[in-house]
């Protein structure tokens, strides 16, 4: 079965933990990242079917936009099918520390 993993990127830690929230809340999907990027932004991203990935991702979107001020969505990203070689290059796959939570 073929995954999409979705990426939203935030300005300050509250819009992220926001995204985060609503990402798993909203629909069939695994947070597999969480990470800091540059200039106090963060990265999280989520595995699972593509419509999931859809469904969580406008949730997500919508929760780091309208966090308090102080943060922001910076940007956000969807891919349908990435190839085995992202997958094992980039922090996207399951981990032992997720596949727990496994959808």
């Amino acid at each position: 079965m073929t995954l999409a993993v979705g990426v939203i990127q935030t300005d300050g830690f509250p819009p992220a933990l926001a995204a985060a929230d609503a990402l798993v809340k909203s629909a069939g999907v695994t947070l597999v990242y969480f990470g800091l990027a540059e200039r106090a932004e963060f990265l999280v991203a989520v595995r699972g079917k593509t419509a999931e990935v859809h469904r969580a991702m406008e949730a997500g979107i919508a929760a780091a936009d309208t966090t308090p001020p102080g943060g922001k969505l910076v940007s956000h990203y969807i891919i349908p099918n990435p190839p085995e070689n992202v997958e094992s290059v980039l922090p996207i796959d399951f981990t032992d520390q997720v596949e727990r939570f496994r959808m």
